[in-house]
């Protein structure tokens, strides 16, 4: 129970048709139902939102979490329409003034007011990873549309393509990122592996030129059915002898073997063996892509979408080099080299005679 006597509500608000859901604490507006549009108080100001969940009476509120104001009204949806309406003149005004400057590898892909229009956020990428100064730009565009705060804010190519739509590279009408992806999972080359794709680029690359979010979606089903079966080249025993593992089928639960003869066959999971030790009797999954020893694709750093939070991806540490001579030659310790025979002993003295 809250300070006031009142029950606390807490409820999961959507800023974006397809985006993330954020808590807020509803306990000034118990009445609010799925579907309703909100006011809420973020971090940029007042924001109206979309209730999208709303949780059983939690016994506390967690600390700092922001509150629902109120429910929006007819007036306060007229006057964010009003400002959606000036967005698509942001980005053609601040496209132009981006060619003035020279900045050709920057792309303007879209601008989002605040609910009262204090603030204006310029959603921008780049081509390259070097960064760009937009000081000028910026100030261009705040002289443009003061009182308004400018912000510019750079995202990664996958919010691009989740921002401009589109068909997808399989031939769906709209894209997976602009119809139910929320956010962005971690997606590796090992993916693509453990379920037999062919590693063609275009096979594998979606149409914002990373790697396809559904390269995730039966990447636990194939791996849970490869830890089944035997790997490649293990040694099995068959109800027709022994021979070795050349193919693993993983959704028919099966292998080709080929046979000591050169026959290559089809056999289930539960008809072989490996030879000296059984097969698992509980399938145990690595689900971790860390743990694989193939180099995976690196995460793009992408930042928020409008007021979407958005994961930001982090670049390994690179391991520190050995160190070296001023002629580029690595140093080597004398116990290593006494070792390896690169210290020659003294000949001997002929004695006098």
């Amino acid at each position: 129970m809250s300070m006031n006597g009142m029950l606390p509500v807490l409820v999961g608000v959507r800023f974006s048709k397809v985006g993330k859901i954020y808590h807020f604490d509803a306990t000034l507006v118990p009445d609010v139902e799925i579907g309703d549009s909100v006011v809420v108080e973020t971090a940029r100001g007042l924001q109206i939102g979309t209730v999208a969940q709303i949780f059983p009476t939690p016994e506390e509120i967690p600390e700092g979490l922001k509150r629902v104001e109120r429910k929006a009204t007819p007036q306060d949806l007229l006057i964010r329409q009003e400002w959606q309406a000036k967005e698509a003149e942001v980005v053609s005004v601040c496209k132009a003034r981006a060619r003035e400057l020279g900045l050709s590898g920057v792309k303007i892909v879209a601008a989002e007011y605040s609910f009262d229009g204090t603030k204006l956020a310029i959603l921008f990428s780049t081509e390259t990873d070097e960064r760009v100064d937009l000081k000028s730009l910026r100030q261009d565009m705040q002289r443009q549309y003061a009182p308004a705060q400018v912000e510019l804010r750079q995202i990664g190519p996958r919010d691009v393509a989740k921002l401009l739509g589109g068909m997808g590279a399989c031939g769906l009408e709209s894209r997976c990122c602009s119809q139910f992806l929320c956010e962005f999972s971690s997606i590796s080359i090992r993916m693509a592996k453990e379920q037999g794709i062919s590693l063609t680029p275009s096979e594998i690359t979606g149409m914002c030129g990373r790697l396809r979010c559904c390269l995730i979606y039966e990447f636990q089903q194939y791996a849970e059915a490869r830890a089944r079966l035997p790997k490649r080249n293990k040694r099995v025993v068959t109800p027709d002898g022994e021979g070795k593992v050349v193919d693993v089928v993983p959704l028919k639960g099966a292998v080709i073997v080929e046979l000591s003869d050169g026959v290559r066959r089809e056999y289930p999971g539960e008809k072989i063996s490996l030879v000296g030790e059984p097969l698992p009797a509980t399938p145990v999954v690595e689900t971790e892509v860390e743990e694989e020893s193939e180099p995976e694709e690196p995460e793009e750093e992408s930042q928020e979408i409008g007021w979407e939070e958005m994961l930001l991806g982090e670049k390994p540490e690179a391991e520190p080099s050995s160190q070296k001579t001023q002629s580029g030659q690595q140093q080597s310790s004398p116990v290593s080299n006494r070792r390896s025979g690169k210290f020659r002993r003294k000949p001997k003295r002929k004695p006098k005679q």
